[in-house]
């Protein structure tokens, strides 16, 4: 059996890591190289606790792309650099897989212009953990019976943007549920600017940056002597395998843009 080869870019940061675990454990898929700034020539499973692989860090990811023979690159690095490493891929005839957070709907547009062009696969995830994308369809659900809802987003304290992907995503996904304009509020005298969060297509999202978490988010949604919490907690970074190995393997076979986990699933 052939084995479908992945170059991880991120390969060095905590996720990255994960991911060359992961991908090193799978006997249908083959690590061919990865890519950092950090820890370059290094092996990267001395790295990550595996014992040599043979396999050095590379900082040059559109060489490295050139010289390997990956048909998927996995992309877990800063939204920064992250659309030139998905325009590297797709010029190099890799599909990618990115858990990157912080693109924005016009760079969505333009990778899925990109694709489509390329005749390649994009899998783009805020969340890749299964239970974030249940609570993601559950939110949606609820709202189409509580409209009015906010979002408190949990990372840790090295996430530098905000809100995160997957409470962007929850509320694009409340706001396609609702059935009904959350009620009128009176604007708020806020005692200290931004105290109430910030709000995107009718819901308030509120960002928590500390030390010692990972990824959490609560769903809160408001009725009438009611309400209704939805909440999902990644206590460890091996809870976004499952999800990073199933847009793997289904990358080769995504011509364009796929937005989401939740469309690999039924």
């Amino acid at each position: 059996m052939d084995k479908l080869g992945v170059l991880v870019a991120g390969a060095y940061g905590r996720m990255g890591r994960e991911v060359v675990k992961a991908v090193v454990a799978q006997a249908d898929l083959q690590l061919v190289g990865v890519v950092d700034q950090a820890g370059a020539g290094e092996d990267i499973g001395e790295i990550c606790g595996l014992g040599e692989l043979g396999i050095k860090v590379e900082t040059d990811l559109p060489a490295a792309l050139k010289k390997k023979t990956a048909a998927v690159m996995v992309d877990f690095t800063t939204p920064l650099t992250v659309m030139d490493n998905i325009k590297a891929a797709l010029a190099a005839g890799v599909h990618a897989v990115v858990g990157t957070t912080g693109l924005t709907a016009e760079n969505l547009e333009e990778i899925e212009d990109l694709a489509v062009r390329t005749g390649k696969g994009v899998i783009v995830a805020p969340n890749f953990a299964l239970g974030a994308v249940l609570m993601m369809r559950f939110a949606q659900e609820a709202a189409k019976y509580f409209p009015d809802v906010e979002i408190i987003e949990l990372h840790h304290d090295r996430k530098i943007d905000a809100p995160s992907g997957t409470a962007l995503k929850t509320a694009e996904l409340i706001a396609a549920g609702r059935t009904a304009e959350p009620g009128s509020r009176p604007a708020p005298l806020e005692k200290i600017n931004g105290a109430r969060g910030g709000e995107y297509l009718g819901t308030k999202i509120h960002s928590v940056r500390l030390p010692g978490l990972i990824a959490h988010q609560e769903v809160i949604f408001g009725g009438q002597g009611q309400t209704l919490t939805i909440r999902h907690d990644s206590l460890d970074r091996s809870s976004f395998m499952p999800g990073v190995l199933l847009a793997v393997r289904k990358a080769p076979s995504v011509k364009g843009l796929i937005y989401g986990l939740d469309a690999l699933i039924d």
